[in-house]
């Protein structure tokens, strides 16, 4: 799970398992011979991007040491229709516990990063970087910016703690871009970094001379974008934000920007269809 602290993986998955457990799975403990081992098949039932292999495996592994899988596909990896990814073999008790939490988490995943790399692959011959934001499912945060980063995108910040961003509310708070930029700049940890909000060239200028490190342009027409752009340029980074869709990205790409931010990638993505057969 390169990017993933397995440490907290767990600690996520034992989340998910209770929820859908409960007090026990009232079918599954009841049946006969549910000790007996038995190999269960998860195939793909349309195209995209293979994500949560090595995060379900930790699932299953949780659930009884006793199972394991064998991928049949690499993590990242484009998957055709009715394609296996992997085969699990173990008690039968613990693979149907752990089949709808697993196959949950492989297709909400794989839809993000199915996702991702359809944006990614528009701007592929530019130089600007497709980032996600922190529009996320609650308790699924860091598997989904797992999930994009796979998919061939970067992550922009985690949460509120490891970058500062001033944003319009902030500014109305702070009274101006400069104000809050110098009081926050004075409390938080000098590695940290600030960035800002801007609608338009006048807070551009603001923002540039307060010394922020990076600038988010923010629902700018494609010209006012294209001149922001260049009166940044060499300055700080910048960061386009707003409405990013298949069908405008690779003309934001174009403007020169550093970065191209879309909460779309996740909140917009649609599950990769899947399901789990016991041979």
């Amino acid at each position: 799970m390169k990017g993933l602290d397995p440490f907290v993986v767990k600690d996520l998955l034992r989340t998910y398992l209770k929820e859908d457990l409960g007090h026990g799975d009232i079918t599954s403990c009841h049946l006969p011979e549910k000790e007996k081992t038995v190999t269960a098949v998860i195939r793909v039932k349309e195209q995209g991007v293979l994500v949560g292999l090595p995060v379900v495996s930790e699932l299953f592994f949780l659930l009884d040491p006793g199972v394991k899988i064998e991928p049949q596909a690499k993590e990242g990896m484009a998957v055709t229709n009715h394609a296996e990814i992997a085969r699990i073999t173990g008690p039968a008790l613990a693979i149907l516990r752990g089949e709808r939490t697993a196959l949950n988490i492989l297709q909400r995943l794989s839809g993000i990063a199915t996702m991702t790399r359809k944006m990614v692959d528009l701007i592929a011959f530019t130089e600007a970087r497709l980032v996600d934001t922190r529009k996320t499912t609650p308790g699924l945060r860091l598997l989904e910016k797992y999930a994009v980063t796979v998919g061939g995108a970067c992550n922009h910040r985690m949460g509120l703690y490891d970058c500062a961003m001033i944003k319009d509310n902030h500014i109305k708070v702070a009274g101006s871009i400069q104000a809050a930029v110098t009081a926050v700049r004075r409390e938080i940890p000098f590695t940290a970094r600030i960035e800002v909000e801007v609608k338009d060239l006048a807070e551009l200028a603001e923002a540039l001379g307060a010394g922020v490190d990076l600038v988010l342009l923010d629902n700018m027409e494609l010209s006012t974008l294209k001149e922001a752009v260049t009166q940044a340029k060499g300055k700080v980074l910048t960061e386009a934000s707003g409405n990013i869709t298949p069908e405008n990205i690779l003309a934001v790409a174009k403007t020169g920007v550093d970065y191209i931010s879309s909460g779309s990638i996740i909140h917009h993505a649609v599950w990769l269809d899947m399901h789990m057969k016991i041979l």
